[in-house]
């Protein structure tokens, strides 16, 4: 079986066996309907293709490949020799046939109805595949394979939060006067703050720029909405296609407010208050729930806030810092810059090690 990314034509899906195994038996070992989902031209040539599947089961007698790809052939060929009916009338008096062309006809008809309808042209969907492959920088792809999220720290020591089941895209050192990254699945992401260089990040049909700020993106390829939920500061969502009639085609977010990008009707939904979304409250991620305000607090409580929240594992001397209080804020910052100023409050050459969703505290004891 060839790399079915590559199929452009229905003869491509009718010589799969694993494409007839799934639309005969229902048997998907290799992910069909997750494949189809990521892109709405996909979907449109497989549906094609699962009619014409059907509509040769109306003959008990099983048609071989080949006989499917010499009937195909026959009959695009003698739809381009207009000069040349008879094999056209052969093939005609097929029962399959007969049977496929109507179903296709009712099909296009469909689309065609619906897509005027709705005012949606053709390729209205933008894939995280498609994205990636628009990029001309070398990128580096994370894959949260597991099911606890992963800790990425990004050159310009913002962070990530990739959640499982999850891809995020990134260059090793961000050039020019972007900063871009690529996102499939739900990341939480905290940008260290630069006003001259921008932070885009690029989900499906969505785009959200930002300068300085902690928000959450949920764009599975897979699901009907591209949902962004703003913790802290200010970032603006605005779509990644061209959207005829649109009456919003950018949304401005502040703290506990969010944008739902309904990617059926291209259109956006604001929500003001985070906490009446019923949905979205319910998927609200540790880190999002807690403070990171701290007022004369134990350093060792303050380790175990950030350890709940970023769902991570940090080891310092406890003996050394049992008597080690702080004051200061740390609800708009990255990771990285948050264990900086911890560090950096505490004095006496303390420091800190990161590796992955590990971090190791070294210190003397606080000033």
């Amino acid at each position: 079986m060839q790399n079915r990314n590559s199929y452009k034509k229905i003869e491509d899906f009718l010589s799969d066996e694993s494409f007839q195994r799934w639309v005969r038996h229902k048997e998907d070992p290799t992910h069909w309907e997750e494949w189809t989902l990521e892109s709405t031209e996909r979907a449109k040539l497989v549906e094609e293709a699962r009619l014409w599947i059907l509509a040769m089961k109306v003959e008990e007698t099983e048609i071989s490949i080949q006989e499917t790809r010499f009937a195909l052939q026959k009959t695009w060929g003698s739809i381009a020799e207009s000069n040349k009916p008879s094999p056209i009338k052969a093939i005609w008096q097929a029962t399959w046939f007969r049977s496929a062309a109507a179903i296709l006809l009712f099909t296009f008809s469909t689309i065609a109805y619906f897509a005027i309808k709705s005012g949606i042209t053709t390729n209205t969907t933008i894939t995280y595949q498609e994205l990636i492959e628009k990029d001309s920088d070398g990128l580096i792809e994370q894959t949260n394979n597991s099911d606890k999220p992963q800790l990425i720290t990004l050159s310009d020591a913002s962070s990530v939060l990739l959640q499982p089941k999850s891809k995020l895209s990134y260059p090793k050192t961000f050039k020019g006067n972007e900063r871009k990254v690529y996102l499939s699945g739900e990341g939480f992401f905290e940008v260290s703050k630069d006003p001259k260089k921008p932070f885009y990040v690029y989900a499906n049909e969505t785009v959200t720029k930002v300068y300085g700020t902690s928000f959450r993106v949920i764009a599975f390829a897979n699901q009907p909405n591209v949902e962004v939920l703003v913790r802290t500061g200010k970032v603006k969502v605005s779509s990644n296609i061209e959207v005829e009639n649109a009456t919003t085609k950018e949304v401005m977010l502040l703290p506990n407010q969010a944008a739902r990008f309904v990617r059926k009707k291209l259109l956006f939904e604001k929500i003001l208050d985070i906490t009446q979304d019923k949905p979205l409250l319910a998927t609200t991620n540790p880190i999002e729930q807690l403070s990171f305000e701290f007022k004369d607090i134990p350093v060792s409580q303050i380790f175990r806030t950030i350890e709940q929240g970023y769902l991570i594992t940090i080891d310092f001397p406890t003996e050394k810092l049992k008597d080690c209080y702080l004051t200061t804020s740390l609800s708009d910052e990255p990771l990285p810059e948050k264990l900086k100023i911890i560090c950096e409050s505490l004095g006496n050459n303390t420091r800190y090690e990161m590796n992955g969703n590990h971090i190791i505290i070294i210190s003397n004891g606080c000033n």
